[in-house]
């Protein structure tokens, strides 16, 4: 019987790193949904209303729109809008209208919001704790790999917006290092961000 390719494929994991590796990250991937689960049942709120209100409390006003909400979170405009109106309803964001064109908005904490959203932003720190038993080393030799298979995952279009280091076009790599031409500095391994504010999306060519 010929052995099915899947890393759930228990003779294949046993034998197979990689397989090994892809439900290792399906497992961390079930604890931030239980996770987000626990948190939003708290605060009687979806898991991706609770997405939606740390995004806006981290992000800039330009990035807060249903059309980017919609990418960043790999979700239909509808789907998000519903959300944002229920968030609307319960007082937790308003709108801000653009003056430029009546169409378009923006979407911010109200100080009720701002709470909310501070309150669940630790939602993953159960995650973050393990990582304290972890080498330095062993943590950037961990960050590497992950924003490899970020990016490559981003070039397949499996998952959209990302605003790391290596989808911007400040990144370069001079002389086999990492280099940001707005820092105008060289980068450490552990200095690759994996979300920056600062990010310009490489114009793939």
């Amino acid at each position: 019987m010929k052995q099915m390719k899947s890393p759930f494929n228990l003779d294949r994991q046993n034998n197979e790193i990689d397989s090994k590796i892809v439900v290792a990250l399906e497992r961390l991937s079930g604890a931030f949904r239980v996770l987000l689960w626990n948190e939003s049942k708290q605060n009687a709120l979806s898991p991706i209303q609770i997405q939606i209100l740390i995004f806006l409390l981290f992000h800039p006003g330009e990035k807060c729109k249903v059309s980017y909400l919609a990418q960043e979170f790999n979700m239909t405009k509808p789907t998000i809008s519903d959300s944002v109106k229920s968030l609307l309803e319960k007082d937790l964001v308003k709108k801000y209208e653009d003056p430029l064109d009546i169409r378009s908005y923006t979407i911010g904490l109200t100080g009720a919001g701002k709470q909310a959203a501070m309150k669940s932003a630790d939602f993953a720190s159960a995650i973050e704790e393990p990582l304290n038993l972890i080498s330095g080393e062993q943590k950037e030799a961990m960050l590497a790999g992950l924003l490899k298979i970020i990016l490559e995952l981003n070039r397949a279009g499996v998952i959209t917006i990302q605003r790391m280091c290596f989808t911007c076009s400040n990144y370069s790599v001079v002389n086999g290092n990492h280099y940001c031409k707005l820092l105008q500095a060289r980068l450490a391994n552990n200095e690759l961000r994996v979300d920056c504010k600062e990010h310009e999306p490489k114009v793939e060519l």
